[in-house]
């Protein structure tokens, strides 16, 4: 079978795939995996192998970039704390952990003598990064919390690029070349911060030629060679292409989707970028199921199980830590959303990849091998079938039929109020006839009046549609309250020393917020009007209410 005809088998059974789990509900990228291993054992088609070469050349650059594309930076930077100590310390920890976890495991069962702590610790660099594929595609396709969802994707998409950092140097340091402590914390942030050093600077240019034109075509072009030049250049000097391409993807889609792309553009670009996603997400989870080999993994199942187990037990601990450390700060992580954050930490091709590209003749390469395989397996039908149950008995998602229709006329009454803006921009440039204008404008204001309609008649009183809208309100007020603070102090109406005491106050309410420990206003409100006719009227020198 020619390379051409297996690629068309590949997208037929994933545009297949993609229809049932529609139907079912189903995570679509753990379908895949089973279908790539159910066709794998039965020898239907010969794929090609999933390589270092075509992961690094075509596949990780671009699902890289598109996710960091669609990445909210103020978010991102928001949570920037967090982020960052999941990302760099955490993976650090992790990878010790999991190495000293499986070595002494293992010796205790006596299943492998000579495996020392040395090559637990490179399982555990090859293991280490959560897959920003899955969970990426995962949390989307459930509707998870924002934040949470920032979080996790943030993390992700930093920690490929840190652990194959990592890697690199703790192999220079198992074959025994010279390298002082020192030494490697400075090539590691050599690496590191020459790629995102080089993703910011391609990103920009990009941006900037962006502005420059009005072309759809030109402008994927653009975002492309961003994509994969800020990969290929990064890669070439001897820098992080991970984390160059995540940083080209936040710069072209948080500052040139913004400022640099008309309406119009902008939907050409992220359809562009989301069928490219789904493309390569089909090839990727179908090529891991074509890769393992289910009779080699399950000859080693003490090996697996007790990686596996080390794995989840690192993670744990490394989120427990990370939760507990940032439990007095604003980006404190509730409970819930750190268990969620623990078990959606997915492993995929890339730990994959890495442990293939072990020397032939790296001691233990097999056992390695096959811990790796089986620990991304585990962990895509394990926590990739039940993350959908654990986000819903949590609460942290709503798929009932009040909270979809509210959050459908939600958006389509900011589409409509969005295109009204869009027609009076276009009415004040008088580049289109006043008729046509007039006649869209009639459109938009008739779906806008639907909008507010159907949110009138959805029974916003639930408990969570009410919890849900409340949040999202006090939320931003918050942030209105905190902008007015800074313009306070830049237009000399605020001292900067009474600035730290009012955003000390915010910030606490801001954590009361995420903890959920707030007066919610719905709720004083029906105290108010349900309250005797004599606690109503209060005297004039009574308290003022309770901020929200």
């Amino acid at each position: 079978m020619t390379t051409e005809t297996t690629l068309i088998v590949l997208f037929s059974i994933a545009t297949a795939v993609a229809m049932v789990v529609r139907r079912l509900r189903f995570p679509y990228t753990v379908a895949l995996v089973l279908v790539g291993l159910v066709l794998g054992g039965m020898h239907v088609v010969a794929p090609p192998h999933l390589t270092k070469e075509l992961l690094f050349a075509v596949l990780l650059p671009g699902l890289l970039f598109e996710a960091a594309f669609h990445l909210d930076s103020a978010e991102f930077w928001r949570n920037k704390l967090a982020i960052s100590a999941l990302a760099v310390p955490g993976v650090i920890a992790a990878i010790v952990l999991t190495g000293l976890v499986t070595t002494a495991a293992i010796a205790l069962l006596g299943l492998d003598a000579g495996f020392s702590w040395r090559y637990g610790i490179v399982f555990g660099a090859l293991i280490a990064a959560t897959d920003p594929i899955a969970v990426v595609s995962l949390f989307r396709h459930l509707n998870a919390p924002g934040r949470l969802r920032t979080l996790v994707e943030g993390e992700s998409l930093l920690n490929d690029g840190t652990s194959v950092v990592l890697l690199t140097l703790i192999l220079s340091f198992v074959a025994g070349e010279n390298a002082s402590a020192s030494g490697l914390v400075l090539e590691f942030i050599r690496i590191v911060g020459g790629g995102a050093m080089m993703g910011l600077a391609i990103g920009y240019v990009a941006s900037q030629v962006t502005k420059r034109v009005d072309d759809a075509m030109i402008e994927i072009t653009l975002t492309t060679i961003a994509a994969y030049g800020s990969f290929a250049l990064a890669e070439e000097v001897h820098v992080s292409g991970v984390i160059a391409a995540v940083a080209a993807g936040m710069v072209c889609g948080n500052y040139a989707r913004r400022v640099g792309m008309s309406p119009t553009t902008r939907i050409a670009v992220e359809s562009f970028w989301e069928y490219i996603a789904f493309a390569l997400n089909s090839v990727v989870f179908l090529l891991i199921g074509f890769e393992v080999d289910l009779a080699i993994l399950a000859s080693s199942w003490q090996e697996i199980t007790i990686a596996y187990l080390a794995v989840l037990a690192s993670r744990a601990g490394v989120i427990a830590a990370t939760t507990l450390v940032l439990r007095r700060t604003r980006e404190r992580i509730p409970v819930a959303w750190s268990l969620v954050i623990t078990w959606g930490g997915l492993r995929g091709a890339l730990s994959m990849v890495l442990a293939l590209a072990l020397a032939l003749d790296f001691p233990h390469r097999a056992l390695l091998v096959t811990m790796t395989f089986g620990v991304v397996l585990l962990s895509l039908l394990v926590q990739g079938i039940s993350m959908p149950l654990l986000l819903t008995r949590l609460g942290l998602v709503d798929t009932t039929s009040n909270k979809v229709d509210y959050d459908r006329a939600r958006v389509s009454l900011r589409v409509a109020e969005s295109g009204l803006a869009e027609v009076d921009r276009m009415s004040a440039r008088h580049e289109t006839p006043p008729i046509v204008l007039a006649a869209f404008r009639e459109q938009y204001e008739a779906r806008r009046a639907r909008a507010r309609d159907a949110l009138a008649s959805i029974h916003l009183e639930q408990r969570e549609l009410a919890r849900d809208a409340s949040v999202r309100a006090v939320r931003h007020l918050l942030a209105i309250e905190q902008a007015e603070l800074q313009d306070a102090v830049e237009h000399g109406m605020l001292r900067r020393d009474l600035l730290r005491t009012l955003r000390a106050d915010l910030d606490a309410r801001l954590l009361r917020l995420d903890a959920g420990d707030y007066e919610d206003p719905i709720v004083l409100l029906r105290e108010r009007d349900s309250a005797p006719a004599d606690v109503k009227a209060a005297p004039p020198d009574a308290p003022a209410a309770a901020e929200p």
